[in-house]
């Protein structure tokens, strides 16, 4: 049975292309003018990279399962410094939104920003 690893494309400004990489395989990539060259790249990168991996007698990682969003609530606890509480704090209160609204819509706009975040 052939094992299925998750890969992720993503746009490199730097390289003119698509990158495709797998998180299961450390550095493991593939480079194609669109989305789907990359993809179709990157099953003879993995396959080069697996068989590279079994010829060094190195353990062959098994495949993860990737993220589904009903695996997460959208809840998370982080504690950050006093003064960056406050400073967002008065951010919110600027906006008339509440401190959660507002980290909420700068966490949005950054990963937009980074091409992270998606519809």
């Amino acid at each position: 049975m052939k094992a299925h690893y998750p890969v992720e494309i993503h746009y490199s400004a730097e390289d003119g292309g698509f990158i495709a990489t797998f998180p299961d395989l450390p550095g493991c990539s593939a480079w194609g003018a669109t989305e789907a060259e990359a993809l179709n790249e990157s099953h003879a990168a993995a396959a080069a990279w697996l068989k590279a991996c079994k010829a060094a007698g190195n353990p062959v990682p098994a495949p993860s399962n990737p993220a589904n969003e009903t695996d997460y609530s959208g809840r998370f606890v982080m504690r950050i410094p006093k003064r960056l509480h406050a400073d967002l704090s008065r951010g919110a209160r600027r906006q008339g939104v509440s401190l959660n609204q507002y980290v909420l819509y700068l966490l949005a706009a950054r990963a937009a920003v980074s091409g992270e975040a998606r519809a």
